[in-house]
């Protein structure tokens, strides 16, 4: 990918937009919006590494409502000309073509390995990547499956989003430790020989050498680690209370908060 050498690459995750677990869920959404709306004249391309919504699924002639803010400034953005790329993560996996044919992104359900500016990226959501719980591959491959998506859109909308949403409710209560007050929930980074991304970008990189930055969401930690002397790995953290995002500026890859009122890199 040619870049404007003038012109920073913004990645980001993770927003989970429409939570029902979430009492501040249109504050979220006018702060990521403010967040895109001051990045616009210094942003060439805009990643978004997947689970922007909670929950998202396409029927041919409807989509869920809401998200308009949301929607309304990425469309913005294309028109303007800024290049943005929508990863397909674990909640929003049934993207069919409506963010591409209304909203202008460039939409990816799998990994990629790209060349930005002189260096090899390797961004992706990052479920399932080297994540061995089976349980976790069990759900993930009926989500994935063709017969049970085309199944679930004999549902009406009207359930069937209802109920994707309770589910992806459920999810966040019990993965998010900052809403269960117990103590529970998924754990804080595991160090380099138990986290599952980290796994993964070691035994990728032994084959494919050339890859310098590995970018993830997914985990909803921030860390940034290196690999090598000159591979690092990026794990993006969250826009529900981290609100974090990663910024290239052509020679640096770099780990940034928003805070508002403050300047944006």
């Amino acid at each position: 990918m040619t870049i404007d050498r003038m012109k920073n690459v913004y990645f980001i995750s993770d927003a989970h937009l429409g939570c029902l677990a979430l009492g501040h869920r249109r504050q979220q959404e006018r702060r990521l919006v403010r967040f895109l709306d001051e990045i616009k004249d210094k942003a060439g391309v805009i990643y978004m590494l997947g689970d922007m919504f909670d929950f998202w699924f396409e029927y041919q002639t409807v989509v869920p409502k809401g998200y308009t803010r949301f929607l309304g400034k990425i469309s913005e953005l294309t028109d303007m000309g800024i290049e943005v790329h929508y990863f397909t993560g674990n909640h929003d996996i049934w993207c069919l073509d409506y963010l591409e044919k209304e909203c202008g992104v460039i939409l990816h359900c799998s990994p990629l390995t790209v060349e930005i500016g002189d260096q090899t990226f390797y961004i992706a959501h990052g479920d399932g990547l080297g994540d061995r719980d089976w349980k976790f591959h069990f759900i993930r491959s009926i989500f994935h499956n063709r017969f049970c998506q085309w199944a679930f859109r004999w549902l009406h909308p009207a359930f069937g989003v209802r109920f994707g949403l309770n589910w992806a409710k459920h999810s966040r209560m019990k993965h998010d430790a900052s809403l269960r007050g117990d103590g529970g929930g998924d754990p804080p980074y595991q160090g380099e020989d138990k986290e599952p991304l980290v796994i993964f970008a070691k035994q990728y990189l032994k084959e494919h050498p050339e890859v310098e930055y590995f970018v993830f969401g997914h985990r909803h930690i921030e860390l940034d680690l290196a690999l090598s002397r000159q591979t690092r790995v990026i794990i993006l953290g969250d826009w529900i209370s981290q609100f974090t995002y990663a910024v290239y500026d052509g020679q640096q890859l770099y780990l940034e908060r928003y805070t508002e009122g403050e300047g944006i890199v």
